[in-house]
């Protein structure tokens, strides 16, 4: 009887990165059908990093197109029944505790809030804007829990789009 043993030999096909000059190997790059090999001539890490900086070269421009894009019928539909399932329910309380575990302050000021509405030391007011009566309270300062400016929901969402996108401003020529 004759055993016959069979060697496995793998060749690691390699390909140097347009960007960076390394020489890697041709898993590091992103699959491209195009391409004469079938992949991207700059590797993973490089396309990475001239991604982050496309977007961030172009923020308002890519805020807006995820804003629009996540707005879509069929995204708001698969969120809402994304929402009812066991997993999606799971994930929202993941999201809730680690809001909590993030922002203690915040949840802090939250409950002192809710207690002095409850126990009518704060009254509701109309939203600062437009007058409507359906409001949420904003703290622009969660040091001061009941110093709350009210605003309905769709005010409430300029407000902390305005301040968001100043935010990503500093950011970037910080």
């Amino acid at each position: 009887m004759t055993i016959l043993t069979l060697f496995r030999f793998e060749v690691i096909m390699k390909k140097t990165c347009t960007a960076c000059g390394e020489l890697k190997p041709i898993l590091e790059f992103y699959a491209q059908k195009g391409c004469k090999d079938g992949h991207q001539s700059r590797c993973k890490e490089c396309a990475k990093k001239a991604s982050r900086e496309t977007r961030a070269n172009n923020i308002e421009y890519y805020l807006a197109y995820d804003r629009a894009r996540g707005s879509q019928k069929h995204r708001v539909e698969a969120r809402l029944e994304y929402q009812k399932t066991k997993r999606g329910i799971e994930a929202s309380s993941r999201a809730k505790r680690k809001y909590i575990e993030r922002n203690p302050e915040k949840r802090k000021a939250h409950i002192e809030l809710g207690n002095a509405i409850r126990d009518g030391r704060i009254k509701k007011k109309p939203c600062e804007v437009c007058g409507t009566k359906a409001v949420t309270a904003h703290h622009d300062d969660y040091n001061m829990p009941l110093c709350v400016r009210w605003l309905c929901t769709k005010h409430h969402a300029e407000l902390h789009k305005t301040r968001r996108v100043e935010f990503e401003q500093q950011k970037l020529f910080a």
